[in-house]
């Protein structure tokens, strides 16, 4: 009888406000290196946020109903617990260019030397190698048009980027990132 392999359960941690095409590009290609991958939506208390945890969450679930092995969770504190108590066996991460690299990089030694969790990283898709939140947080803040995010950015984002227009509703754009 041969022997059962374990479970690979992954965790792609991330604030996803908003989550985009690009993050879903890469969850529909790490997917296929997990048995489970846990999409783990969590607070960076270094950036403003555009959406609540709860509406990021339902955001996602909807987003993933449709791709099997994926399971939608919020988080807070250090992303190495949160990927040992869930039981994973890697943290996914995308990478768009060189900078995201070194970035990465740095997190991927900090995560392995405080808790023991290695990284997979995988490269996003050309298309939205341009993509950021932070991004698409300053052009909505701004008064950008939603529509033209279309590309890259979820229908249910669009939509929810929309309500969220009503004057007021998103405060001031993140003061770290230059106007575009």
């Amino acid at each position: 009888m041969p022997a059962r392999q374990p479970h690979k359960r992954g965790v792609f941690p991330g604030q996803f406000d908003p989550i985009t095409k690009g993050h879903l590009d890469v969850i529909k290609r790490g997917v296929v290196l997990f048995d489970e991958l846990i999409v783990a939506v969590g607070i960076n208390p270094d950036k403003k946020e555009m959406f609540t945890l709860d509406e990021r969450v339902e955001i996602i679930r909807e987003l993933l109903s449709e791709i099997p092995h994926t399971n939608v969770e919020k988080y807070s504190g250090l992303t190495a617990d949160f990927v040992r108590s869930a039981g994973a066996t890697a943290i996914l991460r995308g990478i768009r260019d060189v900078s995201d690299l070194r970035y990465e990089f740095q997190l991927a030694l900090a995560n392995r030397a405080v808790g023991g969790v290695e990284t997979v990283f995988i490269m996003t898709g050309d298309q939205y190698a341009l993509t950021s939140s932070s991004l698409i947080r300053q052009v909505v803040a701004l008064g950008g048009d939603v529509d033209r995010l279309a590309a890259v950015l979820p229908d249910n984002v669009v939509k929810r980027l929309k309500e969220k227009r009503r004057p007021g509703a998103l405060g001031e754009p993140d003061r770290d990132t230059p106007a575009t």
